[in-house]
This record gives structure tokens, C-alpha cells and sequence, in this order.
């Protein structure tokens, strides 16, 4: 009897070692997270807060007039109200701050962090810490991001990293990709589409669109968002390779300039933006880059603000 367990224990072992290995992925995934429902924001005063910054998310240019100088609103980047994973939803973003970034290169709190946001994304001026504008929409975020684990990468978390592709991003494939997928909502000039005076789909370059300093104008960041997010209802058309041809074309016209130029594209080129990843100060299709970009501001600069 005792050899007959030991014949067993030697089987089962034999037979587990040539099994293969259970893979490492679930235990190494980031944890998924799904926000509350929008009903269940709370009846009170701070209820009344979180719904405001909500507003403000989604009507940018009219809840926070003073700080935009473009069309675009936080939702023209991050959809279904911040809400939508790939497509750097606040519940994954709340919980990652304070925290360090290259990009200036000193630990930014969250509202620094959404200070730049309105600096370059919406291509106007930065709210002050304390003002109602930020104090609101740190406010949304916090009650997206109820329950959630913090200083954690959330699975969703910021923009879709997409592998290199198998060949290098080119303007003309996609200018052909844009016209097929793009251009009917975002418009062959990439001048966005109004609906009278509302903007129903975001301009993609031009000066109603985002500044050369924005995330976005990266190429990596562009063909990451397109790719989980676009064409707008059916996610995931494009393949990887058109993804990137399409953020490489959108992001090589002008837009208005970084509003930390100082008179010469090639410093700022090689202050911030030194990367393959950015085309500014980058010739393409015998036009520099950043060289005829409007100034930075749009609508405040026009107004004398």
C-alpha cells in the first residue's frame, strides 16, 4: 500500500510537470474599476458640487468661459464624461496623484495637473488652485473614483498603449485613412462640425483645436486614443497600423503654438519635444512645424485676456 502511494504521488507529478503553466497575466493584471452610475450622485451640498464639475466636463467652453480659448471640452478627449476606459477616464486618473511628471519635470498635485489641462488641451490659462472651476472638478473625479484602489494603475487607465507598428506612420496613408473613417464627422479640414452655436464634434487641428503643448499632439497618445475609442460607435474598426497613420496625419498640420515658446521653434523643439513621438519643429510636406502656428490663447487672446 505504501509503494501504491508513492506510485501515485510520483504520477500526479509527473503529470503536473507537463502541464503548462497556468500564465501570470491575472495575478499581474491591474485591477479593473467600474465608477458609479450618474443617478447616484448624493442629494446635498456636496452632491452639488460633483454635479457642477460634471457640467463643467461637459460644457467647458460656457461653465469656464475665462479659462478656455478653444471649442473643445474635457469630453472631446475623455468620453462618456470621463467615464470611458482607453480613453483616460478620471476614476483611473484621480487615484495616480500627486505624482511626478517629466513633462515638467517636478511631483504635480491634481490640481496642477488640471491647471495644464487648460493650459494646453483647451489652449487657454490655468485656474487658480483654490478657484471654484478645479475645486468642482477634483470634486467629480473624487466621486468617480469612490471606492476605487489608490496609487494603483487602473485597468483602462489613460490611453490604450499601442504596440510599434509594422510600418512607419505616413501622411499619405493617412489622409487616406482619415477621409474613409474621420472626415465626415471631424471634417476634411479637421475644423470639427457645429451644430449652430455648439460644437458637436471637436476640431483636430487648426485654431479651434488643442496647443502644441498638449498630450494629444503626440503621436503615440493620438494613435492610442483613435485606435480604443474611434471611429465614435464602433471602436476598434481601424486596424493598428491605420490608427497610427491617422494620428501621424492629424498631427502634422498646425495648431496653435506651445505657450511655452519663446520666439524660436527649434529651442522649443529641443526643450520640449526632443521625440519621434512629436512632429513640432518637424518638416513635413515642406512645411516646419510649429512655424506658422496661431499664437497661443484663441478666444482669451482675441478678447485681451
Amino acid at each position: 500500500m505504501k509503494h501504491a502511494l508513492i506510485h501515485r504521488l510520483a504520477l500526479a507529478s509527473l503529470l503536473a510537470a507537463a502541464l503548462p503553466a497556468a500564465p501570470a497575466l491575472a495575478a499581474d493584471a491591474p485591477p479593473a474599476f467600474t465608477p458609479p452610475a450618474a443617478d447616484a450622485i448624493p442629494d446635498n451640498e456636496f452632491g452639488k458640487v460633483v454635479r457642477e464639475g460634471e457640467q463643467i466636463f461637459l460644457h467647458t467652453p460656457q461653465r469656464a468661459a475665462k479659462f478656455v480659448g478653444n471649442d473643445l471640452t474635457c469630453a472631446s478627449c475623455h468620453l462618456d464624461a470621463g467615464r470611458r476606459a482607453d480613453s483616460a477616464p478620471m476614476w483611473a486618473a484621480y487615484v495616480l496623484y500627486p505624482a511626478y511628471r517629466a513633462k515638467n519635470e517636478h511631483v504635480n498635485t491634481l490640481a496642477e495637473r488640471l491647471q495644464g489641462c487648460f493650459r494646453y488641451s483647451m489652449n487657454g490659462e490655468s485656474p487658480p488652485a483654490d478657484d471654484p472651476t478645479l475645486v468642482a472638478l477634483q470634486s467629480y473625479m473624487y466621486w468617480l473614483a469612490s471606492k476605487a484602489p489608490t496609487g494603483v494603475k487602473l485597468a483602462g487607465q489613460g490611453y490604450r498603449k499601442l504596440p510599434a507598428p509594422p510600418q512607419k506612420p505616413d501622411y499619405l496613408r493617412g489622409k487616406t485613412a482619415y477621409a474613409q473613417y474621420c472626415a465626415v464627422c471631424h471634417g476634411a479640414e479637421g475644423q470639427g462640425q457645429k451644430n449652430g452655436r455648439h460644437w458637436v464634434f471637436p476640431a483636430l487641428w487648426g485654431e479651434h483645436s488643442f496647443n502644441w503643448g498638449a498630450g494629444m499632439h503626440q503621436i503615440g497618445n493620438a494613435a492610442g486614443f483613435i485606435k480604443a475609442n474611434m471611429p465614435l460607435g464602433q471602436a476598434g474598426l481601424l486596424s493598428d497600423q491605420e490608427a497610427w497613420d491617422v494620428a501621424y496625419f492629424m498631427n502634422a498640420h498646425e495648431r496653435p503654438q506651445d505657450p511655452r515658446y519663446q520666439g524660436s521653434v527649434a529651442q522649443t523643439r529641443a526643450k520640449y519635444h526632443d521625440s519621434d513621438d512629436s512632429l513640432y519643429g518637424m518638416e513635413v510636406n515642406g512645411h516646419l512645424l510649429g512655424s506658422a502656428a496661431p499664437p497661443s490663447g484663441g478666444k482669451l487672446r482675441a478678447a485681451g485676456k
